[in-house]
């Protein structure tokens, strides 16, 4: 039986995803690796386009098609389900959306699976094989060994080449944020990988640059920092030259041994998830290590810096504290940490989340016409109502961010400063690459941005604070 694997991707928003480096679904690798024999598998990733799955899925190519999506790709997902239907096709879908609400995938999808897939998805396969696919497969939080949570680095989508690797070595997230889904999925204790896989993945993989999609890379704790230390430790002596990318917490940066290993063994930079500077929206977020910090945030940001590690942060917008001053208040304040780039992006209720089912309770949330709206939960776009300003202020406020870094020279600046920081070549050029994926991705959102809201943003105190940021 041939096998198709698909990624789809939501059409309203443009991202890193589709404008940037080309980075792979790495559960779709992961997937592929655990079909067994004599099974075929092909990957379809819509950051490509949506031209193969419209050309390619077809009644006698393949005998199932697994569809694994976010919110955001629902829709999308959806579609796909109702091409397989009208082609005779047997299709089943996973991942975060449909494990959040599997009634609403079962409506469309002949089988739903919950959970992570690890132990579960050679079975699915086979009850495709034997026409006995059923309707519902729930998953476990699995150890990850024995090739657990290992994927196919050489498997490529059929319609484009990934242009980075990634690789996971631990899943799992203690922080327990009220907006992440990843607790919600992936439980809230840190399961890593052997060490000998992961090198021995590591050494697999034809790429350069590697994302390392673990969403804590360092942990909390001391055990979880050992661990990361160790790891680092084996790919400097084990592990083939690579730069890479991966996302921890903020307490990272009060361990110079552990950044200085990252370094060596590679590390051009992390994302660290800031989140806010209000000490009232990081409690009311349940952030606890950020609330416990914010205070040293200077010295834990110049940690990552004395290392030569660079850092992408992320900053939410829409807390119940924020009001239309607090983009450009937090991009300043980025600004003056010095924090080499800077992802600003609309709070997002993810179903399943704490905050999707205290805003619905609220009756906060307004986009919900599903499943058409699950394609408005990208991250850009307001789908809930905030305490101090419209929904459509609060968009406005973030274009108006968007459309001074489309317009304005700023990208070399950042670069020098990061190389002053961190006297990295390599870290001033990933945060190089990543500031000029950001300018591009504004300069293709200013136009609809204008035909969105009707204007383009004039001269006023806040867009001089947003230039002086950028």
């Amino acid at each position: 039986m041939r096998i198709a694997l698909i990624n789809p991707v939501a059409r309203r928003c443009q991202g890193y995803h589709t404008i940037g480096s080309r980075i792979p679904q790495l559960g779709l690798q992961v997937l592929a690796k655990l079909v067994p024999a004599p099974h075929t598998v092909d990957l379809i990733d819509e950051i490509f386009g949506f031209e193969a799955v419209a050309k390619l899925v077809r009644r006698g190519r393949y005998g199932l098609v697994g569809v694994t999506a976010y919110s955001s790709g629902a829709t999308r997902a959806y579609e796909i389900a109702a091409q397989c239907r009208a082609e005779g096709i047997p299709c089943v879908m996973g991942g975060p959306h449909a494990s959040a609400v599997p009634v609403e995938a079962a409506e469309h999808f002949d089988s739903v699976a919950v959970g992570e897939c690890d132990e579960i998805w050679p079975k699915i396969v086979e009850d495709a094989a034997h026409g006995e696919l059923k309707k519902l497969y729930t998953g476990k939080l699995s150890e990850l060994r024995g090739g657990l949570g290992g994927a196919r680095q050489d498997l490529q989508p059929i319609n484009g080449p990934y242009d980075v690797g990634a690789i996971q070595t631990s899943r799992g997230c203690p922080v327990g944020c009220e907006f992440c889904s990843v607790t919600l999925f992936n439980g809230p204790r840190i399961r890593r990988r052997p060490i000998d896989e992961i090198v021995e993945e590591w050494n697999s993989t034809t790429k350069k640059f590697l994302f390392v999609v673990d969403d804590n890379f360092f942990g909390v704790g001391t055990k979880h920092a050992e661990w990361a230390k160790e790891l680092c430790r084996q790919i400097i002596k084990r592990g083939k030259k690579r730069l890479w990318f991966s996302q921890t917490t903020i307490n990272m940066g009060d361990d110079l041994e552990g950044l200085r290993l990252a370094r060596r063994a590679g590390c051009v930079g992390m994302l660290v998830g800031f989140e806010t500077f209000n000490q009232q929206s990081l409690k009311a977020y349940h952030k606890g290590i950020n609330s416990r910090n914010l205070e040293h945030y200077q010295r834990l940001v110049d940690g990552f810096h004395k290392a030569g590690v660079s850092i992408f942060g992320g900053f939410i917008i829409g807390a119940d504290e924020d009001d239309q001053d607090t983009v450009a208040a937090t991009a300043e304040q980025a600004q003056k940490l010095g924090v080499d780039t800077i992802q600003i992006t609309n709070l997002t209720p993810l179903p399943g989340t704490k905050m999707y089912e205290r805003y619905m309770q609220e009756g906060r949330i307004f986009a919900t016409d599903y499943p058409k709206d699950w394609e408005r939960y990208t991250f850009v776009e307001t789908v809930y109502h905030p305490k101090n300003f419209t929904a459509g202020r609060l968009d406005e406020t973030i274009y108006e961010l968007r459309h001074i870094a489309a317009t304005t020279s700023w990208v070399w600046k950042r670069t020098l400063k990061t190389l002053w920081m961190t006297r990295s070549l390599t870290a001033a050029a990933f945060i190089h690459g990543m500031n000029k994926g950001w300018k591009r991705m504004a300069r293709l959102q200013v136009p609809k941005d204008e035909e969105r809201f009707g204007f383009t943003p004039q001269a006023s105190a806040r867009t001089a604070r947003l230039r002086k940021a950028i």
